[in-house]
């Protein structure tokens, strides 16, 4: 393939749309670090350097076919599987959760590399059904891969990360095709399986969680705290905020994970509406591009990878915006390119770096 014909096939627009949510999520680092005695730059540095990281991954797609991936479902699957199965052996305790390695003064967070490997797992695999009703074997043998994922992770327990999981599975066996029969049988075994787990699974500050979220009143200075701060943040920002590093939400640490879950919030203060109107709108563009893709997309193949990984997009976005705003329950999930989460961030570009792949590597005519 020609270099000009893979400059022109590459997709601009999303990197464009990327590299501008990646600057904001700087800023607001930076804006952070230089206003809270005691953070320092440490969180704006870590998110530079994961995102340069990220960055050699996007370049590394004009170089490798993405259809390359498709013999590599299993091994990818494991890979995945081993990732969380080491954690929970070597890993370290943080927040609660077990859920990263530690080198040196870093962290990494497996889980989020995992989610990007299940896409190609199940894509791998669900591609061989292609144009037709998933067989029951299909769903059931979906259903099982996802659901050891599932297992590891609430082992942890990161139950935010277990549901995007679960997300991300029922996003491609739908998309992959699904009678209205077994919709309905995977439906109530879902409703079953979230009967057993608030019984077995979930611990007494995860209840205390979705309980602040049904009601934020009832505990205002414990479950439901950040939700309520993230929302004074966000209402006090005006139009056009404060400005970088003046917001007292984040400033004075009302907010306490300001860096991290409640970014976004941060955002809303000292950037106003108009900062997360801007946001949303480079979302929307990203998305626009994630269909644009699949739907130029040469191969069924293509097409599953451009839906599994824009469920990961859409889930945590969703999610985390959600949980800002007190209409989701706080379950610790990063929204993508602005929160201080290396890890996550460098999965993400992963991600794109796949769908790049995708595009750059169709033919002329795709």
């Amino acid at each position: 393939m020609r270099l000009n014909d893979t400059l022109v096939r590459f997709d601009w627009i999303l990197l464009l749309a990327v590299l501008a949510l990646t600057a904001v999520g700087l800023i607001v680092m930076y804006g952070i670090g230089v206003s809270r005695p005691g953070t320092g730059l440490f969180p704006f540095e870590k998110q530079t350097v994961a995102a340069s990281i990220g960055l050699v991954f996007i370049g590394a797609s004009f170089f490798i076919d993405y259809r390359q991936l498709r013999g590599f479902g299993v091994l990818a699957y494991v890979g995945g599987a081993l990732l969380l199965i080491g954690v929970l052996v070597f890993g370290v305790t943080i927040r609660g959760t077990r859920g990263w390695f530690a080198i040196g003064g870093l962290s990494f967070q497996p889980v989020e590399v995992a989610k990007i490997l299940l896409v190609v797992a199940l894509s791998s695999y669900l591609v061989r059904f292609a144009h037709k009703t998933l067989p029951w074997v299909a769903i059931a043998g979906s259903a099982v891969a996802t659901a050891g994922y599932v297992g590891l992770v609430l082992l942890q327990p990161d139950f935010g990360s277990a549901i995007v999981i679960v997300i991300i599975w029922a996003a491609m066996v739908a998309f992959a095709g699904i009678s209205w029969r077994a919709l309905c049988v995977v439906g109530l075994a879902a409703a079953v399986a979230a009967c057993l787990a608030w019984v077995f699974v979930f611990q007494d500050y995860q209840k205390d969680r979705f309980a602040a979220f049904f009601d934020p009143s009832r505990d205002t200075r414990g479950a439901a705290y950040n939700v309520a701060q993230a929302r004074i943040a966000i209402g006090s920002g005006g139009w056009f905020g404060k400005g970088i590093g003046e917001g007292s939400q984040s400033r004075l640490r009302f907010l306490p994970e300001a860096a991290t879950d409640f970014t976004f919030a941060v955002i809303g203060e000292e950037l106003g509406f108009v900062g997360i109107l801007f946001i949303l709108g480079c979302f929307g563009v990203l998305f626009q591009r994630f269909a644009s893709i699949a739907r130029h997309a040469e191969d069924d193949f293509a097409v599953l990878l451009a839906v599994g990984l824009g469920a990961v997009f859409l889930v945590h976005i969703i999610v985390n915006a959600g949980m800002n705003l007190g209409m989701m329950p706080v379950t610790g999930i990063p929204i993508p390119f602005l929160s201080s989460a290396s890890s996550f961030i460098i999965a993400t570009y992963l991600g794109l770096a796949i769908l790049e792949s995708v595009a750059v590597h169709r033919r002329a005519n795709g």
